[in-house]
Protein backbone atom coordinates (compact mmCIF):
# COMPACT_ATOMS: atom_id res chain seq x y z
CA UNK A 1 0.00 0.00 0.00
CA UNK A 2 1.33 3.43 -0.90
CA UNK A 3 1.14 6.56 1.24
CA UNK A 4 -1.57 8.05 -1.02
CA UNK A 5 -4.00 7.81 1.90
CA UNK A 6 -2.09 10.70 3.53
CA UNK A 7 -3.35 13.07 0.83
CA UNK A 8 -6.98 12.27 1.71
CA UNK A 9 -7.06 10.96 5.25
CA UNK A 10 -10.83 11.10 5.67
CA UNK A 11 -11.70 9.84 2.19
CA UNK A 12 -9.25 6.96 2.59
CA UNK A 13 -10.80 6.14 5.98
CA UNK A 14 -14.28 6.14 4.44
CA UNK A 15 -13.01 3.77 1.72
CA UNK A 16 -11.28 1.50 4.26
CA UNK A 17 -7.82 2.40 2.91
CA UNK A 18 -6.36 4.42 5.79
CA UNK A 19 -4.01 2.10 7.73
CA UNK A 20 -3.98 4.35 10.81
CA UNK A 21 -7.69 3.82 11.59
CA UNK A 22 -8.20 2.26 14.99
CA UNK A 23 -12.00 2.28 15.02
CA UNK A 24 -15.00 3.82 13.28
CA UNK A 25 -16.85 5.94 15.83
CA UNK A 26 -20.22 7.69 15.69
CA UNK A 27 -19.13 10.90 13.95
CA UNK A 28 -15.65 10.04 12.75
CA UNK A 29 -12.61 7.82 12.83
CA UNK A 30 -10.18 7.25 15.68
CA UNK A 31 -6.71 7.03 14.15
CA UNK A 32 -3.26 6.61 15.64
CA UNK A 33 -0.85 9.44 14.84
CA UNK A 34 1.86 9.23 12.20
CA UNK A 35 4.42 10.20 14.82
CA UNK A 36 4.68 8.55 18.20
CA UNK A 37 7.32 10.49 20.13
CA UNK A 38 4.55 10.67 22.73
CA UNK A 39 3.33 7.05 22.47
CA UNK A 40 -0.41 6.85 22.07
CA UNK A 41 -0.84 10.11 20.15
CA UNK A 42 -4.14 9.77 18.32
CA UNK A 43 -6.47 11.87 16.20
CA UNK A 44 -10.21 11.93 15.72
CA UNK A 45 -11.10 12.63 12.09
CA UNK A 46 -14.61 13.88 11.33
CA UNK A 47 -16.32 11.61 8.83
CA UNK A 48 -17.32 14.51 6.58
CA UNK A 49 -14.28 15.59 4.49
CA UNK A 50 -15.69 19.00 3.56
CA UNK A 51 -16.36 20.10 7.15
CA UNK A 52 -13.66 22.52 8.26
CA UNK A 53 -14.98 23.69 11.64
CA UNK A 54 -16.90 22.16 14.50
CA UNK A 55 -19.53 24.87 14.05
CA UNK A 56 -20.30 23.60 10.53
CA UNK A 57 -21.78 20.39 11.89
CA UNK A 58 -25.46 20.23 12.87
CA UNK A 59 -25.86 20.30 16.67
CA UNK A 60 -26.49 16.55 17.01
CA UNK A 61 -23.46 15.64 14.89
CA UNK A 62 -21.37 18.24 16.74
CA UNK A 63 -22.31 16.62 20.06
CA UNK A 64 -21.49 13.19 18.63
CA UNK A 65 -18.06 14.41 17.46
CA UNK A 66 -17.29 15.84 20.91
CA UNK A 67 -18.48 12.62 22.53
CA UNK A 68 -16.20 10.65 20.20
CA UNK A 69 -13.31 12.94 21.17
CA UNK A 70 -14.04 12.25 24.84
CA UNK A 71 -14.16 8.50 24.18
CA UNK A 72 -10.85 8.51 22.28
CA UNK A 73 -9.24 10.64 25.00
CA UNK A 74 -10.36 8.24 27.70
CA UNK A 75 -9.22 5.22 25.66
CA UNK A 76 -5.75 6.75 25.18
CA UNK A 77 -5.63 7.63 28.88
CA UNK A 78 -6.52 4.10 29.97
CA UNK A 79 -4.17 2.37 27.52
CA UNK A 80 -1.22 4.67 28.20
CA UNK A 81 -1.60 4.54 31.98
CA UNK A 82 -1.62 0.75 31.80
CA UNK A 83 1.42 0.55 29.48
CA UNK A 84 3.58 3.32 31.01
CA UNK A 85 3.66 4.07 34.74
CA UNK A 86 4.90 7.61 34.04
CA UNK A 87 1.72 8.55 32.15
CA UNK A 88 0.32 11.83 33.54
CA UNK A 89 -2.66 12.99 31.48
CA UNK A 90 -4.05 13.61 28.00
CA UNK A 91 -4.35 16.94 26.22
CA UNK A 92 -7.29 17.33 23.83
CA UNK A 93 -7.10 19.92 21.06
CA UNK A 94 -9.18 21.03 18.10
CA UNK A 95 -6.92 23.40 16.20
CA UNK A 96 -7.37 23.48 12.43
CA UNK A 97 -4.39 25.71 11.70
CA UNK A 98 -2.73 23.42 9.15
CA UNK A 99 -5.08 20.70 7.93
CA UNK A 100 -8.31 22.08 6.43
CA UNK A 101 -10.61 19.36 7.81
CA UNK A 102 -12.21 18.97 11.23
CA UNK A 103 -10.10 16.83 13.52
CA UNK A 104 -9.12 16.63 17.18
CA UNK A 105 -5.71 15.74 18.62
CA UNK A 106 -5.32 13.49 21.67
CA UNK A 107 -1.84 13.85 23.15
CA UNK A 108 -0.73 11.66 26.06
CA UNK A 109 1.73 13.37 28.37
CA UNK A 110 4.37 11.60 30.46
CA UNK A 111 6.66 12.19 33.42
CA UNK A 112 9.71 11.28 31.31
CA UNK A 113 9.24 14.17 28.86
CA UNK A 114 12.15 16.61 28.67
CA UNK A 115 11.82 19.31 31.28
CA UNK A 116 11.91 22.08 28.66
CA UNK A 117 8.89 20.54 26.89
CA UNK A 118 6.80 18.98 29.66
CA UNK A 119 4.75 22.02 30.63
CA UNK A 120 4.30 23.41 27.14
CA UNK A 121 2.04 22.61 24.20
CA UNK A 122 3.24 19.63 22.16
CA UNK A 123 3.57 21.88 19.13
CA UNK A 124 6.60 23.52 20.78
CA UNK A 125 8.62 20.31 20.74
CA UNK A 126 11.73 20.71 18.56
CA UNK A 127 11.13 20.06 14.86
CA UNK A 128 13.57 17.13 14.83
CA UNK A 129 11.28 15.18 17.21
CA UNK A 130 8.52 15.34 14.59
CA UNK A 131 10.81 13.96 11.86
CA UNK A 132 12.73 11.38 13.91
CA UNK A 133 12.40 8.02 12.13
CA UNK A 134 12.57 6.23 15.49
CA UNK A 135 9.18 7.68 16.44
CA UNK A 136 7.48 7.14 13.07
CA UNK A 137 4.41 4.94 13.31
CA UNK A 138 5.32 1.35 12.60
CA UNK A 139 4.94 -2.29 13.66
CA UNK A 140 6.61 -1.48 16.99
CA UNK A 141 3.38 0.34 17.88
CA UNK A 142 1.08 -2.63 17.25
CA UNK A 143 0.59 -3.41 20.95
CA UNK A 144 -0.24 0.24 21.63
CA UNK A 145 -2.73 0.26 18.74
CA UNK A 146 -4.37 -2.89 20.07
CA UNK A 147 -4.55 -1.47 23.59
CA UNK A 148 -6.23 1.77 22.47
CA UNK A 149 -8.59 -0.17 20.20
CA UNK A 150 -9.58 -2.50 23.03
CA UNK A 151 -10.27 0.47 25.28
CA UNK A 152 -12.39 2.09 22.57
CA UNK A 153 -14.37 -1.14 22.31
CA UNK A 154 -14.84 -1.34 26.06
CA UNK A 155 -15.96 2.25 26.31
CA UNK A 156 -18.47 1.69 23.51
CA UNK A 157 -20.01 -1.17 25.45
CA UNK A 158 -20.11 0.93 28.63
CA UNK A 159 -21.97 3.71 26.82
CA UNK A 160 -24.74 1.43 25.58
Amino acid sequence: MTDDWRKDRIGSALRGENPTVLRRLTAGFAVIGDVQFLPGYSVLLADEPDVRRLSELPKAKRSAFLSDMDRLGEAVERACSRLDSSFRRVNLEILGNTDPFLHAHVWPRFGWEPRESAGKPVWLYPAERWRDERSALGPQHDALRQAIGAELDGLQGAAE
